[in-house]
């Protein structure tokens, strides 16, 4: 049986929709449902459930994504799959563009890494919440970060050891021969780091040692803790030390391609917290091209942290940008429009309405509520009497004729978010979270009071 979409939406909206599904090239056929109901986001799951209709031939519903509710109860209901196409209905010819991509995507192939800096300062509770922190975030191995002039023999293997029973994979960050032999007797699975000063330790290490040169340029003494270590017979990862913008960092990646020349079958690694902590940039871009590095040079283990406030979150971005790359390498493509978590400032595709298309939906309304659109140069705010178009949104406000509280709150709510949206070109939707891609945050909403063409009012889940 050929597939057969039923696309439910809202008398406004149905128009748009109609169109933007005629101009694209599906490879379906489909059905649309106008609900009795003006706006489409409006909808819940169960209001859906108790009022559509489905045509025989339906194969699987889509409602808008902005619709409240578990699209289980349609699925229930009807016996058929449903699920939420995109917030918004001009995005959805890259939605099923993007179909195939999305069933297959979220492998990864680099080990994430992130550091606890300065571990003998804090108490075990504070471990504990970083550590727990930056597991719930993606990261495989937690790193604990020893501190100079601070020792932690004492406290280390108790900590280690219920970091341990709590199932939290560990490696230890310090050069110390006495905490890398205490740490790997207490169980850590990695140790960074050795070079040619402690290299003797690793016959006598379970863990597996992350192999550094003496000095950054010196690529021959890391030759030689890697020869000493296959003497041994024993595993390694080796890096080549990725230096910051300013002190060498071109250099150092010319270094690690220099490596993987040298060593091609090794297992190699590379700490891109010394970018993300020390330039000055958005830590989304830094991190993409770095793991984009890593994923074609064959580097499978990255370490990053988040000290500086700028890099709150690299350690999601790293596990996204890890995702990201896999499927680009793997696919032979591009990493572009495939997920855009990481893009969190700027929108993926802008796809504002016209001005004409507004005007067209402005001559459908038939009661007070007002519509807010926003596209890169204006500002729009129509109900069935008034078309207001502008740039500041004290002025648009002051022509709404609005004196009802609650509503002159949410308006003033919307009209910032639509002000927002225009200066940064990001696409607005009423009532939907601006999209600030991995970061976007679910907006505490309240019941918004709706206006009928008496004026009186009526609640969200009411037909308007």
């Amino acid at each position: 049986m050929s597939e057969r979409l039923l696309f439910v939406t809202g008398k406004l909206a149905a128009p748009a929709l109609r169109d933007t599904l005629g101009r694209a090239e599906l490879p379906f056929g489909y059905d649309v449902a106008v609900m009795k109901i003006t706006v489409a986001a409006l909808m819940t799951t169960d209001w859906i459930a108790r009022r559509l209709d489905v045509p025989e031939a339906v194969t699987r519903i889509m409602i808008p994504g902005m619709c409240e509710g578990e699209v289980g109860v349609l699925s229930e209901r009807f016996g058929i799959p449903a699920e939420k196409g995109p917030a918004d209905l001009k995005a959805l010819p890259r939605w099923f563009g993007q179909a195939d991509a999305r069933a297959s995507y979220g492998e990864r192939d680099i080990r994430v890494f992130a550091e606890i800096n300065h571990v003998p300062r804090l108490d075990l509770d504070g471990i504990f919440e970083v550590a727990e922190y930056y597991r719930d975030e993606g990261a495989d191995v937690i790193d604990l970060g020893l501190s100079l002039g601070r020792n932690w023999l004492r406290d280390g293997p108790s900590v280690i050891a219920e970091l341990r029973a709590a199932g939290f994979a560990l490696s230890i960050d310090t050069l110390d021969p006495d905490e890398i032999l205490m740490a790997d007797q207490a169980g850590v699975q990695y140790v960074l780091s050795l070079n040619g000063s402690n290299r003797h330790l690793a016959e006598r290490l379970s863990a597996t040692p992350v192999l550094i040169p003496d000095t950054p340029e010196d690529l021959d003494s890391l030759d030689a803790t890697i020869a000493h270590l296959e003497k041994l017979g024993k595993p390694y990862l080796v890096d080549p030390i990725i230096e910051p913008i300013g002190a060498g960092f071109a250099a150092s990646l010319g270094r690690y391609l220099e490596v993987r020349r040298r060593h091609p079958d090794a297992e190699m690694f590379m700490g891109i917290g010394n970018l993300t902590e020390l330039t000055e940039a958005d830590t989304t871009g830094v991190t993409a091209m770095l793991i984009g590095f890593c994923q074609e040079v064959g580097i499978r283990n990255v370490l990053t942290t988040e000290v500086i406030d700028w890099a709150r979150g690299a350690v999601r971005e790293a596990v996204i940008a890890s995702e990201l790359m896999h499927f680009a390498h793997a696919h032979g493509t591009s990493p572009k429009h495939i997920d855009g978590r990481l893009l969190t400032v700027k929108d993926e595709e802008f796809r504002p309405y016209a001005e004409d298309e507004l005007r067209e939906q402005h001559a459908q309304v038939t009661d007070p509520n007002y519509r807010i659109f926003v596209d890169a140069d204006w500002i729009y705010v129509f109900n069935a009497d008034r078309f207001v178009k502008g740039t500041d949104f004290n002025e648009i406000f002051d022509q709404l004729g609005v004196d009802e509280a609650t509503h002159a709150f949410y308006l003033g709510k919307e009209l910032m978010k639509a002000t927002i949206a225009r200066a940064l070109r990001k696409n607005y939707r009423q009532e939907s979270p601006l999209d600030w891609g991995y970061m976007t945050f679910v907006e505490p909403r309240r019941e918004r009071v709706r206006l009928t063409a008496q004026g009186t009012r009526r609640t969200a889940g009411e037909e308007t």
